[in-house]
């Protein structure tokens, strides 16, 4: 035994390793001997290798169920809970959907999450056991085959239920072919000629059919988020920059960017009594000279001062603090804001406007109180989310309550509203991804003064990648969600896409987030020029902002922070000089903005009933 034990421990170099650290560690004299000892000795230990993944249903930050995904490697001989992700859940259903189809989305929604947890305990902890959490190439590769194998066998799946159902449908058909079933020459049934000309006399181009989800699919961008953050947990370095080096081929970036954030301030909901449909969120963006602390603690401020603006006049005492057998009121803390009792599943205020210049006028005069100007000071971004405002037997936008546009009115109208409130810097889906003629026309128009993003119009990351094309609308940029089948090397490839073809990229985060903040680390990562993650008022939405204010402190004490940068694109034909792409940090010139009347800077009620038409240049 003690020959096999010296051969053993031989081979295995134990003798010569065990003198070197005595002779490494005896001049440290280190208070902690058996614990450097076990330092020494663990760079010589095998890497850890995953050994099995743990899938299970959790709840999101709206209350709807999502997969959580972790991640178990066997690392010096004993099995070990690595890290777990939450994959964000993301529904196409527009806010005014009718109950029955908004029913039947979380029925199907709680079913993909039912199966996604199947696969994970079952299939994908079988097929990536033994590899190592930092082959983040090899695991998505099978992942993606996993998923086209599922994907196959739906399609075989459907195509034997149509050849069941076809079989007695041509019995059918056969057995009612019948002379009386025929109709009598000569005659014709009456048809409402009427409506269908108004119809067809209204030609849009159809809207696409929305992209079939495999259910489980969850579980694919799940695993392959759970192993990258297993990877940097492995290495020992923070998952932004364990990203930023699998999309520079392990190079290590010398500088990194923070990318820009479009903060929600304000939700103007489409079912309120209000007029105005068209503006879902009114963002605010901090211009680049400020850090991202000194940008937040200013939207903040804006906050406060709307809440002040919305807050109803004469409410010193809210109704719910009186004491209602006493009446008299309850001494002690002060009552919230009104304004704060009304905060949207993404984080900020729900309020309702009558007219497209309210909530414009609401910002302004805000800013103006606090000594803020906008276009100087701060910025304003618009998700204008066009696709939910289409009526298609009329063939145009309803962008007021029985106001509607065609979508050549709806490039003219954006023209005016950027020309009249030039502190707007971007639109996202100002029109739907079919009106592609418009896209052109608005990007000619605007692309040298705004960015004009799609995040609805833009095709899914898988497609983008397959076609190895930016299959979209013309626009500056795109907004790219991690949900379903997405892996992380599908986002590395397509943001590699988009930077080659001068479009920029924004991590967004879907309408159901969860308290996981692996999407900041993501867009940091990545290199995105903007990051849109909602408001600031719910705790899944302000765990992103503080992990990118922690990533902006580690990256300025390295000294590796690069100032960002705004810059437009010039799309239509210019000379040479003009066709370049335009810097949007100088500020406008006084004399470049029309007369406005903002509301009285001590105003104190809420939105006025009603604005004049022209109440921009009164």
């Amino acid at each position: 035994v003690r020959q096999e034990a010296a051969e053993y421990y031989g081979d295995h170099r134990v003798p010569q390793r065990m003198e070197e650290a005595l002779n490494v560690l005896f001049p440290q004299r280190p208070a902690d001997l058996y614990g450097e000892l076990a330092n020494y000795f663990s760079k010589f230990s095998k890497a850890p290798i995953i050994c099995k993944l743990v899938g299970r249903k959790v709840l999101d930050g709206v209350g709807q169920p999502t997969l959580e995904v972790e991640i178990y490697c066997t690392v010096k001989n004993y099995e070990k809970r690595i890290c777990s992700t939450v994959i964000s859940s993301h529904s196409q259903i527009p806010e005014n959907a009718l109950p029955e189809t908004t029913e039947a989305d979380e029925k199907e929604k709680n079913d993909s999450v039912n199966t996604a947890v199947e696969w994970v305990n079952e299939s994908l902890s079988t097929m990536l056991r033994d590899l190592k959490p930092t082959e983040q190439c090899k695991v998505d590769k099978m992942l993606g085959e996993y998923f086209t194998k599922k994907v196959e066998e739906k399609k075989e799946i459907q195509k034997q239920e149509e050849e069941v159902e076809a079989a007695p449908e041509a019995t059918v058909a056969l057995t009612s072919c019948t002379p009386s079933a025929t109709t009598l020459p000569g005659k014709k049934k009456a048809t409402k000629s009427g409506k269908k000309v108004a119809v067809a006399e209204r030609t849009i181009p159809p809207a696409e059919p929305v992209e079939s989800v495999l259910c489980g699919s969850l579980a694919i961008g799940g695993t392959s988020l759970a192993i990258a953050r297993a990877g940097a947990t492995i290495s020992r370095i923070p998952l932004y920059l364990h990203i930023a080096l699998l999309k520079h081929d392990q190079d290590s970036p010398k500088e990194m960017t923070l990318p820009l954030p479009m903060i929600t301030l304000l939700n103007c909901e489409k079912n309120s009594p209000a007029k105005l449909k068209l503006m879902k969120e009114v963002m605010l963006i901090p211009p680049v000279q400020l850090s991202l602390k000194q940008g937040i603690e200013r939207v903040l401020d804006i906050q406060k001062e709307i809440v002040r603006l919305l807050e109803p006049p004469g409410k010193a005492v809210h109704p719910q603090l009186a004491d209602s057998k006493k009446g008299r009121a309850h001494l002690g803390k002060k009552a919230p804001p009104r304004a704060l009792k009304r905060i949207s599943h993404l984080g900020c205020l729900i309020t309702g406007c009558d007219n497209l210049e309210q909530p414009l006028l609401l910002m302004q005069t805000a800013c103006n109180n606090i000594g803020l100007e906008l276009g100087i000071d701060m910025y304003l971004a618009i998700n204008c989310a066009a696709h939910e405002l289409m009526d298609y037997v009329k063939g145009k936008y309803e962008i007021l309550t029985g106001t509607f546009r065609s979508p050549d009115e709806m490039v003219d109208m954006y023209v005016e509203l950027i020309n009249k409130f030039p502190f707007i810097i971007a639109l996202i889906d100002p029109l739907r991804k079919e009106d592609r003629q418009q896209w052109d026309n608005i990007c000619c128009a605007l692309g040298a003064k705004c960015y004009l993003v799609a995040e609805d119009a833009a095709t899914n990351i898988s497609k983008l990648k397959i076609d190895q094309n930016i299959n979209i609308p013309t626009c500056s940029g795109v907004v790219l969600k991690y949900i379903n089948h997405t892996t992380v090397s599908d986002l590395v490839e397509v943001t590699g896409l988009l930077d080659g073809q001068r479009h920029i990229t924004i991590l967004g985060s879907p309408d159901g987030e969860s308290s996981d903040d692996s999407l900041v680390d993501l867009a940091v990562g990545l290199g995105a020029r903007f990051i849109k993650l909602g408001g600031l008022s719910r705790g899944e939405r302000a765990t992103k902002y503080n992990r990118l204010l922690a990533i902006e402190e580690e990256l300025a004490k390295n000294r590796t922070l690069r100032e960002a940068t705004l810059e437009f694109i010039v799309f239509a034909e210019k000379s040479e000089s003009e066709n370049q792409l335009a810097d949007v940090l100088p500020p406008p010139k006084q004399d470049s903005l029309p007369p406005q009347r903002p509301w009285p800077a001590r105003q104190v009620g809420g939105l006025p009933a009603q604005l004049p038409e022209n109440s921009a240049q009164t």
